[in-house]
């Protein structure tokens, strides 16, 4: 027997949890600039650590640059801010949610 998700009541199998929840998030993509003129993107607003490590770390493959995860935030190197709002766009997130 399927094992049964405490958000939904729905079997594992067919959990919506995951796109309902993209749909609610607000997600933040901001430029900061560090020393010696170095430029990091940041991406916020993600609900658990899981999820942004997935996200991290298909963004780092994605679009070929350095990067890291530290407390629910996405930090890449580099000016990705564009890119980012497409990927998330793609991955189910509403684009009105992406504050940029």
């Amino acid at each position: 027997m399927d094992e049964i998700c405490e958000i939904c009541g729905l079997p594992k199998n067919l959990c919506v949890c995951k796109e309902m929840s993209k749909d609610q998030q607000k997600i933040n993509i901001k430029l900061v600039n560090r020393r010696f003129k170095k430029t990091i993107t940041l991406v916020s607003g993600f609900e658990n650590e899981k999820e942004a490590k997935e996200f991290g770390k298909e963004l780092k493959r994605t679009l070929a640059c350095g990067g890291t995860v530290k407390d629910k935030i996405i930090e890449l190197q580099g000016n990705h801010k564009k890119k980012v709002k497409d990927f998330l766009i793609k991955k189910g997130f509403k684009e009105e949610l992406i504050n940029d």
